[in-house]
């Protein structure tokens, strides 16, 4: 009785375990704090930094303004988002992950990879721009890209991104005045363009031609960087 008493909820701070499936399992607690429809997204977007409602909006299309506040103020209640606001000019309200919201990445990852090796998963579907950089941090065959060295940077709309390939480990965030020149540079108007390259393996020049694609820069080092991402192999 008294290991119930104790670990019965967290009261006062976050979301109380049990409140769905009454179930000790973390993965049951999982699905309480970020379960709900649109939950996991909303974490997926904010991976690389804070982003106004009206980005999340805007990355987010099939969610309504209710949802989305809803969404929010309970991922804030459980402690794995925060809202501040940024100091003049921007003046704006911003959502951010906390640290341990940060560390729902690799779940985050292993879910796309399991995901993928359905013969039902469609790669053509829309991609948000933030969904495209955590894909590659995720598809990368981490051994075939270890003697590989470069810097790159991906526009993807109206967003960028500065990405630095080293040791077998891709690091991403957005991009800054402060970024070092990149070895070569990716621009899209969508992800959809550039999955064909990466992950469907069509040739860069002939994708290029269609002109929703342009690579600057070392394009030889573009294509080794390239080829090191891949699907994994679908399931019967």
């Amino acid at each position: 009785m008294k290991l119930q008493k104790e670990t019965k909820g967290s009261k006062g701070h976050g979301r109380e375990h049990g409140k769905w499936y009454g179930d000790a399992c973390g993965t049951a607690f999982a699905l309480e704090l970020i379960g709900e429809r649109w939950s996991l997204l909303i974490v997926r977007e904010l991976m690389l930094g804070a982003r106004r409602f009206s980005d999340l909006r805007a990355s987010l299309p099939g969610i309504s303004a209710k949802v989305l506040t809803e969404r929010l103020e309970g991922l804030e209640e459980a402690g794995v988002l925060v809202k501040r606001k940024l100091p003049p000019p921007a003046a704006a309200q911003v959502y951010e992950l906390t640290e341990w919201g940060y560390m729902a990445e690799p779940a985050i990852q292993e879910l796309g990879r399991w995901a993928a090796r359905s013969p039902g998963h469609n790669p053509a579907l829309p991609l948000s721009p933030v969904s495209l950089m955590l894909s590659m941090r995720t598809m990368l065959d981490r051994e075939a890209a270890r003697p590989l060295a470069a810097t790159m940077r991906f526009e993807v709309g109206e967003d960028a991104y500065f990405a630095r390939l080293a040791d077998g480990e891709l690091a991403v965030a957005r991009a800054a005045e402060g970024d070092s020149v990149p070895d070569f540079t990716v621009r899209m108007n969508r992800p959809l363009p550039y999955l064909r390259v990466a992950y469907g393996k069509q040739p860069l020049d002939a994708v290029e031609a269609e002109g929703e694609l342009t690579v600057t820069g070392d394009r030889e080092l573009a294509r080794k960087v390239f080829a090191v991402f891949s699907l994994p192999p679908k399931c019967a």
